[in-house]
């Protein structure tokens, strides 16, 4: 195991405490990320024997066998999988949309040719990959993910009264046609049913909507909130849903794309819960801390809620427009019995249906089972437990041992080691019979 260091993001929603408080760090300004990344626009650096640092994604390139494992190698190329995160928001996200596979691809290599720099403000596609991204809450976490049944979206945009924009996205929703929309939709619109392209035209109207149509949109918005939270007959996701919109037009007064958050499911995660977010899917986080899990990739393309650039003509041409409800990637890896002392399991596997990435968020402590004395909470990787693949262990509370091939070490909350696939099995429990917690990034090999 290698010590790994992350790579700090600040950006205006962050957090002023949280991740400051977790990783010992003094900032004046706000902490939104920590990443630990192979992507070459930010690689971690890991802190190898002799107390030299070395760039992650260098480090594998140099020996890709070893650090991330032939299979992957193979599958992915020399690179790092998967782009681990923890993230803090105080105020909400942009609106936004992560590109599918063909429309990374097309992206790239048109602004590769448009000679737009990798850095620039300007770009949207820095990679060629699809981000398909996972989020697992470590503190009570909101956000609003896909969208809702076209009827359930129609009830919350009436809910907010006779606003011209909500009118016109419900006429989108009831069948009314829209060229300019229309003319927007990707190729394979044609062949989309007419609930999807009724949908597409309804947030077409919230995204375009000029920034006049946002004015006053923050006291309409609050009084439905209270509305509905006095109503007893509102349905509770209409409600969440409301509450999600009420959050963003505080925090952007006059962008109307805040109204597309009353056509999306509001996602509402205790620690430990998670939601999958494929590309296409259209999401936007609200407040909240967790620990999020990518593919490799830094590609993001905004409509609303943001002083980036918002690039709303590819982003339409990757929206999923399928309603359906968010995806919860979670299974357990030991099941609650098997330490009869406590009231969750000790280790909780969060495994999509990607190729890329999976993670683990567990705790470890004195619990004992059984005659051998083995501890409950006590993970491993390799052929007893999780797989061997290249791996990123943070301790996020408390005190956590562990040990691989290459030895072993006790990491201190906000510590993190990375764990290359030749590194073989990894142990993962209580020192000293210390609490904490952690979570564990790897392939899913």
């Amino acid at each position: 195991m290698i010590s790994i260091e992350p790579v700090p993001k600040h950006y205006a929603w962050g957090s002023h405490t949280r991740l400051q408080d977790l990783f010992g760090m003094e900032t004046g300004t706000p902490l939104a990320e920590m990443w630990f990344s192979g992507h070459a626009s930010s690689p971690s650096l890991l802190r190898i024997w002799d107390g030299r640092a070395i760039a992650l994604d260098e480090a594998i390139r140099t020996d890709p066998d070893f650090m991330v494992g032939p299979m992957s190698s193979h599958v992915f190329g020399p690179v790092l999988p998967y782009l681990f995160k923890l993230i803090s928001a105080c105020i909400p996200l942009s609106l936004q949309v992560h590109p599918v596979g063909f429309e990374a691809r097309a992206g790239y290599h048109r602004e590769q040719v448009a000679g737009v720099p990798a850095d620039a403000p300007e770009r949207s596609f820095r990679d060629m990959l699809a981000k398909h991204e996972m989020v697992v809450a470590l503190e009570p976490f909101q956000a609003a993910v896909g969208f809702m049944l076209p009827d359930l979206a129609a009830q919350a945009l009436a809910a907010v009264g006779e606003h011209p924009l909500a009118l016109r996205m419900m006429r989108a929703l009831a069948g009314e046609p829209d060229p300019l929309a229309d003319a927007m939709m990707p190729e394979a619109a044609i062949a989309w049913p007419p609930a999807h392209r009724r949908m597409f035209r309804a947030f077409h109207a919230a995204v375009t909507a000029q920034n006049s149509a946002g004015r006053g949109l923050s006291a309409l918005l609050e009084a439905a909130r209270l509305r509905a939270a006095s109503v007893g007959g509102v349905p509770s996701r209409i409600g969440m849903a409301i509450d999600n919109a009420c959050k963003a037009a505080r925090a952007f007064s006059d962008d109307p794309s805040a109204l597309a958050l009353l056509m999306m499911n509001p996602v509402r995660l205790d620690p430990g819960e998670a939601v999958f977010i494929p590309a296409g899917v259209p999401h936007e986080y609200i407040r909240g801390t967790g620990a999020e899990i990518m593919t490799n990739s830094d590609n993001v393309l905004r409509a609303g809620m943001t002083v980036k650039r918002r690039d709303i003509p590819n982003l339409l041409r990757s929206l999923d427009c399928q309603p359906s409800a968010p995806i919860d990637p979670q299974t357990c890896l030991q099941p609650p019995t098997s330490a009869p002392s406590a009231t969750v399991p000790s280790a909780t596997l969060y495994r999509p249906p990607v190729d890329e990435f999976m993670l683990a968020y567990g705790h470890v402590g004195d619990w004992r089972v059984g005659d051998a004395g083995l501890a409950a909470n006590e993970v491993v990787s390799g052929d007893a437990g999780l797989p061997q693949g290249p791996r990123v262990l943070l301790c996020c509370e408390g005190r956590v041992r562990c040990a691989d091939g290459m030895g072993e070490r006790a990491l201190e909350r906000g510590e993190a080691v990375f764990v290359p696939a030749g590194a073989g099995r990894l142990d993962i429990g209580s020192d000293a019979g210390a609490t904490g917690a952690y979570l564990l990034a790897s392939t899913p090999f």
